[in-house]
């Protein structure tokens, strides 16, 4: 599938700020099952500096900086994408044989073994580990225990938007037992992680469906989080939402990838202002097939 993906984000201060300086990951790049053939990231007013740049994990950034006081910057995204479909063959082991093909995985930015340690905001939890150990069977491939996880987790949460924030951690979400994709990725690659599989969390967006019979709306579709599990040598990274109990296929469309929340934030940095601030967010995913 290829899309037309507009993303529109609108910051406004209370009171201007005379600071602000920002990283973005917000531009999608080429992977495995995807082909980039366009992309342009405008931002209005024109920050004083820009430096666009990829990270340790090979996501799209830019660095933005304003010097001069500000009340209003709008962030606006317009690119062209394919997505592939996945293979649908498991090729992976049983969850407990990972661990021996590991080392010959490497150190790369790609490399599994940077997924499957405790990570700045996702710990390792008992309850999160008891829960995902006690949706697992020993027949299991690594693939099949991926999507019993990712099921278990759907079935046990409840999606609710007010539930939780961005500060949220894993273990307070799970014991709540709601939350948003955010808090559902993030406590499958905590339970997963405590199986031994390398766990990965993934930002990006996701077309969305009308109700049947009406129009599809413009700005209804959501930046989304999913995610990405290594399950061997053979079956390499598969992709998993837990959200809504379904492998990512050509419906998403992957932005950045990383150990957690921390290292794929869309906006992350820091203002300087004596007020508040609000935000909205507008984003389109347009098949073109």
């Amino acid at each position: 599938m290829r899309y037309d993906i507009r993303l529109t984000i609108d910051y406004r201060y209370q009171v201007a700020s005379d600071h602000v300086r920002n990283m973005l990951r917000l531009l999608p790049s080429d992977g495995p099952n995807q082909r980039v053939t366009a992309r342009l990231l405008t931002i209005a007013p024109p920050p004083d500096e820009r430096r666009d740049g990829v990270d340790f994990f090979g996501n799209a950034t830019s660095s933005v900086v304003w010097h001069e006081p500000v009340d209003q910057i709008t962030l606006h995204l317009r690119a062209t994408a394919e997505r592939l479909a996945a293979p649908l063959a498991d090729l992976s082991p049983p969850p407990g044989a990972i661990a021996a093909e590991l080392p010959a995985s490497g150190i790369g930015p790609a490399a599994p073994l940077h997924f499957l340690a405790p990570s700045p905001r996702i710990a390792a939890d008992p309850g999160i580990t008891t829960f995902t150990r006690a949706l697992i069977r020993s027949e299991h491939s690594a693939r099949a225990a991926v999507e019993a996880v990712g099921r278990g987790l759907h079935k046990a949460m409840t999606y609710d938007a007010e539930a939780t924030d961005v500060t949220t951690t894993p273990v307070e979400a799970f014991t709540l037992r709601r939350g948003v994709c955010q808090d559902f990725a993030q406590i499958m690659i905590a339970g997963l992680r405590a199986l031994g599989l390398p766990a990965a969390y993934v930002s990006g967006f996701l077309r969305t469906y009308p109700p049947e019979g009406q129009p599809r709306l413009e700005g209804v579709d959501a930046m989304h989080a999913w995610v990405a599990v290594w399950c061997g040598a053979a079956q390499g990274w598969v992709e998993y939402d837990p959200t809504n109990a379904q492998w990512a296929g050509e419906d998403y469309i992957t932005v950045a990838m990383g150990r957690d929340y921390a290292d794929v934030a869309p906006v992350k940095g820091a203002i300087r202002t004596a007020g508040g601030q609000d935000s909205t967010q507008a984003v389109d995913v347009i098949p073109l097939d």
